[in-house]
């Protein structure tokens, strides 16, 4: 594949305050998903919501990052990458602020998936853009501070979720991040420019409509099980799925094109790795939240205050595996990354009721560095092969990797509490059946981390 590069962004101070612009984004969005997680004690007993209804907190948010990721990606190549980037930020401003007037599961819930949807706006275009303007200056190290800003949102989120929800209410939680919302919407209308339309090209609305109702019948499904309608709807989102698949292969203006991406192994196989990482990732915050809180009985701010060592490694580590993977091939750090990552998992496996927390910190500590050594690299590693004219479609799909990763990840702790749960609540009698579920947890994640490991070296060389 021939890669185009654009430089309109030829001041180093112009590309650094964009970079800036997009990074604060990148913190906010996090800041308020990890947040919520250590706030769902307190929400499901304002709400009175059971233990299944809870875990759908932080999947809805998913359901709604993933049905539009495809279609807001598209539309950011077609109409300009800068208009979608703030429609996701009025989008996330307006449904946060509309938290604070609901008091009901199910409004939150509606909430959550629209949080989702600006999420896929926000992060469907950032990436595009920053890896455009750094296109020749750095991208590794650019994307890679871009990922440090996602890990100092995870960072901050669990003590300032915690400390909101001790000194305030869970409400709070949502309101916070309204001022950063309003200043990333002003540094991104003063300093990043619109990208050039594709004039000549459309939106495919039938493709559009099969992605988000395969994706959401699948997700909805997949989380349902054992239950028969859950195998049913799964089924149906599964055949939607091929249908897509199909149609795209027939369409004049496809939203992707599917054998050119499979041909691509670099980029095939980098969003290979990316969606078992944050299948492995994605409910660890969730799980930990549970077992620090109901089984360690720890406040949400000292539940929060220990789940910050993760995030601070990566935040640290991110920019300088980005740096390297400017100048030795990237698999190498995020291959590593990955290995590291699963060997935190197989430590959390062997959690009881009566652990040291030394053996959580140690977890903690080296999953981190495992994923501050990938995450960088094995962006840069597939967007070096894209053009830059798709870097918006791109971008989208190492997004679905990420949002699809967390989508597994979280249906399957679902489906456990569904199986060993079920609809009680978590009282001290279900405490052993939550032990059990969270090692069976863990040690799957370790697993997908294992397999992120082996489709990030498969991927060959970059340069």
């Amino acid at each position: 594949m021939t890669v185009h590069h654009d430089t309109p962004y030829a001041s180093a101070s112009v590309r650094w305050l964009t970079l800036l612009s997009i990074c604060v984004a990148t913190f906010l969005m996090p800041l308020s998903m990890s947040a919520v997680n250590v706030a769902l004690p307190a929400i499901a007993a304002d709400l009175n919501a059971d233990a299944v209804l809870v875990s759908w907190i932080p999947t809805m948010n998913l359901l709604g990052a993933i049905a539009l990721q495809l279609p807001a990606g598209r539309i950011a190549d077609m109409v300009g990458r800068k208009k979608v980037f703030l429609a996701g930020l009025l989008l996330f401003s307006l449904s946060s602020f509309a938290v604070t007037l609901i008091n009901h599961i199910y409004w939150l819930l509606l909430m959550r998936l629209l949080q989702g949807i600006a999420g896929a706006m926000v992060f469907g275009t950032g990436m595009a853009i920053v890896s455009q303007v750094f296109a020749q200056h750095g991208r590794g190290m650019a994307l890679g501070l871009t990922s440090t800003s996602v890990y100092l949102g995870l960072t901050c989120g669990p003590p300032i979720g915690g400390w909101l929800t001790e000194w305030w209410d869970w409400h709070a939680v949502f309101l916070a991040p309204l001022p950063l919302a309003i200043l990333c919407a002003v540094l991104v209308a003063i300093h990043v420019r619109e990208t050039e339309r594709l004039q000549d090209e459309k939106l495919d609305w039938i493709g559009s409509l099969l992605f988000i109702a395969a994706s959401s019948l699948f997700f909805v499904g997949l989380s349902g099980l054992p239950a028969l309608s859950g195998g049913v709807l799964a089924g149906c989102g599964l055949l939607l799925l091929a249908g897509f698949v199909y149609q795209q292969e027939h369409s004049p203006y496809p939203l992707i094109r599917l054998r050119r991406m499979v041909q691509n192994q670099v980029f095939f196989r980098s969003i290979q790795a990316s969606f078992f990482m944050y299948a492995a990732n994605y409910p660890l915050q969730f799980m930990l939240s549970l077992y620090l809180q109901y089984i360690r009985e720890l406040s949400p701010a000292e539940a929060g205050q220990l789940m910050l060592l993760q995030a601070m490694m990566m935040a640290v580590l991110a920019p300088i595996a980005g740096r390297l993977s400017d100048h030795f091939d990237p698999r190498i750090p995020a291959t590593l990354g990955c290995l590291l990552f699963a060997s935190g998992f197989m430590v959390l496996a062997l959690l009881d009721q009566d652990s040291s927390m030394t053996q959580v910190v140690i977890a903690l500590l080296v999953m981190g560095t495992g994923f501050g050594l990938f995450s960088s690299p094995n962006n840069n590693g597939a967007l070096s092969v894209v053009p830059t004219d798709r870097l918006s479609i791109a971008s989208s799909l190492l997004n679905i990797s990420r949002t699809m990763g967390n989508m597994l990840g979280m249906a399957v702790v679902v489906f456990l509490f569904n199986l060993m749960i079920g609809n009680a609540q978590l009282v001290p009698e279900q405490y052993p059946a939550l032990m059990q579920l969270l090692q069976i947890a863990f040690a799957l994640c370790g697993g997908y981390a294992l397999m992120a490991a082996w489709r990030s070296w498969s991927r060959g060389k970059v340069r």
